[in-house]
């Protein structure tokens, strides 16, 4: 009989349990001695908020007492602003182009208007706005909506010409119909056309004016229901306004005229104006100008009118920028737009429209921009924007996301971009200035950084849901600027367009060091300094990273390939390379027979370069033409304030450069890191072969599959086959790149052949990569580790990730701080394979024996251009440990660090030093994964992982626990791939558009607060007060007439609706929401306190009204008193 083992079956029953994988002996015991702190119900997944300009704007409204202004787009998208930093974001379910917006004035609603033909209410009462109600139209298209101030009743229009009315309360149709066929004249056999404009007459609640496209404008009596006059004029109607006192309205035409019209002379206009036309001398009509597609009207009670249009230019303004035309009694200012008017509106003192306007300012909305205008100062300033609406002044190309920064580094940004700011902004307070700030709880410091197609990166404080720009960085400054040769370009040039974009940004907060990485194979370090300096010569070194396949050897026998001495900075690099002095080298341009060589693609300015407070050029490090063939463009970037060190790499390998010494340490094709042990020329490998490190030289085996004795028989035929299939696909032997950036880990431009492609490079068969692109370097990673297996001490460290799933180590010997640093060289020694993944490599990073995240090391900054004892300072500011390399084989080595490594495909777990896999996790079977993080929780770490199928994940640390997964958003287009990151404390971002930053959450705790955080955009405020009528208006009559609208739209006497003709859809609220609370406690007590207040303050008034009542009362006995003794005594007669 077979013993039964029960702890052998619950051994099984939790290797079942968990999803990672444990493999090796020492996984038991390592689960057992870390206690994972995160949990699933630690993580939920939400956005937050949406930062930059709306992209593709249709319309824009104003409410003019809760000043808020809301902004619709073509995608259905609706983007609210108050005062900065209160923003929100609403998306209509059905994606099609909002035409039309209005406000239901101080009441906290707003109506919208779709291209789909339904009309919306949507609830402004909450921090997240919500529909109340859906009305869809099933038989005509609507054209034009409009609200009347302190009105219930919603006018619109619709492409028939037809106009219905809309109960916004309740969402229902009236039956009271305004038929395009009894508004025209009878004798008129022609179509109006689609209603353009409605609105009542400022003085009569009862007239509408209705515009017609065809040129008819029809003054409608509503209790009537006839019209009471009719103007026709031969050019198609644009937009109508009024004058405030009713007598006149002004309409804008097709042919860039504007006609004035009084409401009682219907034959012909009263007056004509063309504002661009030239106007010809024999007395005969202007030249036509382009159509004028907005004209408003407004009023001054000490002044003359204004009257803003946008459009109408001539026609011979070829090339003419889009301009707003603001004219004010005899003066016309024509104020040039960087980009076409989409919609304006005039901002108001009063929101009454009998009464004088006296308008303030003017916003543009633009295509790509937000422009307000002061109206009240001369010239006509602009404000200077407060919300960060400029993500896209040049397209954006990148992103990093840091939370958790050092707190004096905002301050510090903030300080030197300030200095930045243009002068010439109206000396007012922005104008759109209401809602409140949310009560954020997050304190902690968070930094979104942008690099553009321009060259100018751009950093932006994102703490608490808030986004504004703080300091910005030109780096095409560095280069000259190229000249209009086009042979000159040719030579040097990689890409079409934008050879200044930024590709890749690594950035140290601690030192403040940045490196960026340009689409031109170049790179620039920069240090931060207060203080402004001009660099006589901007210093620069060129390298030659290219396989130059007929020159490479293999190594000699016995293995010296990896463990190389390098007694000088660039001995060891295979490649010839040009590490020229800290000044321009003198490369040659062009070799004898006409092939490109040694040229950079971009050329460093040479004249001396004035640099302003804050990023400085330290260093300009250029890839180089090599026998007629381009640079490839880097893909991947590491920087160390620590160790001095910046490292890069691209499809060809990989180069270490020292920007201390301003040398380069390393120059390595990826084949030569794995020295004699290449792993994709090798036998079909053995399952669990345990191995031994090659002797002699260093360098460490791969766990898994075997390597030949031999590592490149003949090199030539693999790479020479790689290469020109490299080439091919992107259009032939040296030709330009394409604009499109790509991501750093793609090498191939068809995801799904990319994807099969990692599944035929992972199988156990293959034997060479022949089939595969070259092997690039994808990934980085700095750190302080055991360099080899079985090391007993930790050394500075470089671990390399490849395209195809290899992690290589790199060992960093380094002089000691100060003075040693500057003149003895960097030891740099690969040092053999850590692991093999599948799939790219994308992220490593390393924990502790207790699970705890080990941050690369970093020096704090100093200010690298103060005078006086600064050397003291630097060498204090360095916070380097040294470190001893001593192994020892003799004892048995406790694990005392784990390396996380996550590929396009999976997460491994390795303990050093003994490079056993402890946990393994396969991601994804079916897709791959475009960004992977190790993350630092309130109260744990986590691997955070966004697939190309939408899903975001996360994993436990250094479980490999499935912790969150869900399916958020599926890979459309290649710029969320290009821009989305992860960082510390459950913060995640991306470009959801070429305008707009999406943030979203993966933090329970953050979801939570979220509520709190957001902005509330109404806020309790006093409706003002009608305009006064006048003594003799109110008289003899000629003041504003009202309309009881309940009574003529109401069901009793308009009827019901036709049934077919819209279908009302209830919002998830119901009409109750409409007068809810704003949700939360913190609004509910607002708004108890504001209940309170306005109580408190009646009750006061009502005591003041008694005393003045009390006070009449006595005087008005008193005087009785006095007349009942005067006439006492009288009689009669005597009266």
């Amino acid at each position: 009989m077979k013993k039964f083992n029960i702890r052998k079956v619950l051994d099984g029953l939790k290797e079942q349990a968990s999803s990672s994988v444990s493999s090796g002996q020492s996984g038991a015991p390592e689960n057992n001695l870390m206690h994972e702190t995160l949990q699933s119900e630690n993580f939920q997944l939400c956005k937050t908020v949406r930062h930059g300009f709306p992209y593709q704007p249709s319309s824009m409204a104003h409410d003019p007492v809760q000043k808020i202004l809301a902004i619709g787009t073509q995608s259905g998208a609706l983007r609210l602003f108050g005062r900065p930093g209160v923003e929100c974001y609403c998306q209509h379910e059905s994606g099609a182009a909002v035409i039309s917006l209005q406000f239901l004035i101080n009441e906290g609603a707003l109506v919208s208007a779709l291209a789909d033909d339904s009309v919306h209410l949507w609830n402004l009462r909450q921090r997240r706005p919500a529909i109340l109600h859906s009305l869809k139209f099933n038989r005509e298209r609507i054209t034009f909506v409009h609200l009347p101030f302190q009105s219930k009743w919603l006018y619109i229009g619709t492409e028939k010409g037809n106009i219905h009315i809309v109960n916004v309360e309740s969402f229902t149709l009236s039956g009271y119909v305004i038929m395009w066929n009894k508004a025209i004249e009878l004798s008129s056999k022609a179509h109006p056309g689609p209603v353009v404009h409605i609105s009542d007459n400022p003085m009569d609640e009862g007239k509408l004016i209705i515009g017609y496209e065809a040129g008819i404008v029809v003054l409608w009596d509503l209790k009537s229901k006839k019209a009471d006059y009719r103007y026709t004029y031969d050019e198609a109607i644009h937009s109508v306004a009024w004058h405030h006192e009713g007598k006149q309205f002004i309409c804008s035409h097709s042919d860039g005229t504007l006609t004035i019209w009084n409401i009682k002379g219907q034959g012909k206009p009263f007056q004509t104006i063309t504002p661009h036309g030239k106007q010809p001398k024999d007395g005969k009509k202007p030249e036509p100008c382009k159509p004028i597609l907005k004209v408003e009207y407004k009023t001054t009670r000490l002044g003359d009118p204004f009257m803003i249009l946008s459009g109408g230019l001539s026609y011979d303004t070829v090339g003419r920028r889009p301009c707003l035309t603001v004219m004010h009694g005899k003066s016309t200012a024509v104020l040039e737009m960087d980009y076409p008017i989409v919609d304006f509106l005039t901002l108001c003192e009063t929101p009454y429209s009998n009464d004088f306007q006296e308008p303030y300012a003017v916003v543009v909305l633009l295509e790509k921009d937000l422009v307000v205008i002061d109206l009240a100062q001369n010239g006509y300033p602009i404000f200077e924007n407060p919300y960060p609406l400029t993500i896209h002044e040049s397209p954006v190309t990148c992103c990093e996301y840091f939370a958790d920064c050092p707190v004096d580094l905002i301050p510090a940004l903030y300080s030197v971009g300030s200095r930045q700011k243009r002068q010439g902004y109206s000396k007012k307070e922005w104008p759109i200035s209401g809602g409140n700030w949310g009560l954020g709880t997050q304190s902690y410091p968070e930094i979104i950084i942008t690099g553009h197609a321009d060259g100018t990166v751009k950093f932006w404080d994102a703490s608490a849901i808030m986004l504004q720009v703080l300091y910005k960085l030109k780096t095409a400054k560095v280069f000259e600027k190229s000249r209009n040769n086009k042979e000159d370009k040719q030579n040097t040039e990689i890409v079409d367009e934008d050879p200044f974009a930024i590709q890749i940004m690594a950035w140290c907060p601690e030192s403040r060091m940045l490196c960026v990485a340009g689409v031109s194979a170049n790179l620039i370090i920069y240090r931060f300094s207060k203080q402004e300096i001009t660099t006589e010569v901007v210093q620069l070194l060129e390298v030659r990273l290219q396989y130059e396949v007929n020159d490479m050897e293999s190594p000699p026998e016995g293995g010296g390939g990896g463990d190389r001495d390098l007694p000088t900075p660039g001995a060891a690099s295979p490649s010839p390379q040009t590490t020229g002095p800290p000044t321009h080298p003198s490369t040659s341009s062009n070799s004898s027979d006409g092939v490109r060589d040694n040229v950079p693609c971009l050329k460093v300015r040479s004249t001396p370069l004035k640099q302003s407070s804050g990023y400085q050029v330290e260093l300009v490090v250029q890839l180089v033409w090599v026998s007629g063939e381009p640079p490839q463009q880097i893909t991947s970037l590491a920087l160390n304030s620590s160790y001095g060190l910046i490292v890069f790499g691209n499809s060809n390998g990989l180069a270490v450069v020292d920007y201390l010494q301003k040398t380069v340490l390393l120059n390595l094709g990826t084949v030569e890191l794995y020295g004699s042990n290449d792993p994709y020329q090798r036998q079909a490998r053995s399952p669990r072969k345990t191995r031994q490190p090659a002797g002699g030289n260093g360098l460490c085996d791969i766990n898994e599959g075997s390597a030949s004795e031999d590592r490149c028989k003949s090199p030539t035929s693999v790479l020479a086959s790689n290469h020109q299939q490299f080439y091919n696909g992107g259009g032939g032997r040296g030709a330009k790149m394409s604009r499109k950036l790509s991501l750093p880990t793609e090498l191939k431009p068809d995801l799904d052949h990319r994807d099969n492609s990692f599944s035929r490079s992972r199988s156990s068969s293959v034997t060479s990569i022949d089939k595969e692109a070259r092997e690039a370097i994808t990934s980085f990673h700095f750190c302080e580790t055991f360099a080899r297996k079985g090391d007993s001490a930790i050394t500075p460290c470089l671990y390399v990730g490849t395209s195809l799933g290899t992690v290589l180590a790199v060992a960093l010997n380094l002089p000691p701080a100060g003075e040693q640093r500057l003149l003895q060289p960097v030891i740099v020694l690969p040092s053999g394979t850590l692991a093999r993944l599948k799939g790219s490599i994308l992220r490593m990073a390393f924990l502790d024996n207790t699970g705890t995240f080990l941050p690369p090391a970093f020096e704090t900054w100093y200010e690298p251009n103060a005078a006086g004892a600064d050397s003291e300072e630097r060498d204090k500011a360095r916070k380097r440990r040294p470190v001893s390399v001593s192994p020892s084989t003799s004892q048995e080595l406790q694990e005392s660090q784990y390396a996380v490594v996550c590929s396009e495909k999976q997460a491994k777990v390795i303990a050093l030093p003994s490079q056993n896999c402890i946990f393994k996790h396969s991601i994804t079977e079916t897709s791959f994964v475009l960004r992977a993080d190790v993350v630092q929780m309130n109260i744990g770490n986590c691997v955070a992982c966004f697939c190309a199928n939408g899903h975001i994940m996360t994993l436990s640390l250094p479980g490999l626990r499935p912790l969150l997964d869900v399916n958020y958003l599926p890979l459309t287009d290649m710029r969320i791939a290009r821009t989305f990151c992860f960082t510390n404390l459950g913060q995640a971002m991306y470009l959801t558009s070429p305008t707009e930053i999406q943030r979203i959450t993966y933090s329970q705790e953050t979801c939570e607060n979220l509520q709190e955080m957001l902005g509330e955009l109404f806020t309790p405020v006093e409706t003002p007060e009608a305009p006064n009528r006048g003594f003799f208006k109110g008289l003899f009559g000629g003041g504003a007439t009202s309309l009881d609208r309940e009574e003529l739209f109401g069901e009793t006497q308009a009827g019901k609706a036709s049934r077919g003709l819209a279908q009302h859809i209830p919002g998830p609220q119901g009409l109750e929401g409409m007068k809810g609370a704003a949700s939360g406690v913190v609004a509910d007590l607002a708004r108890a306190r504001i209940a309170l207040d306005e109580r408190g303050q009646k009750l006061g008034e009502l005591d003041e009204r008694t005393a003045a009542m009390l006070a009449s009362a006595d005087s008005f006995g008193k005087h009785a008193h006095d007349m009942m003794l005067k006439c006492k005594d009288k009689k009669w007669y005597q009266f």
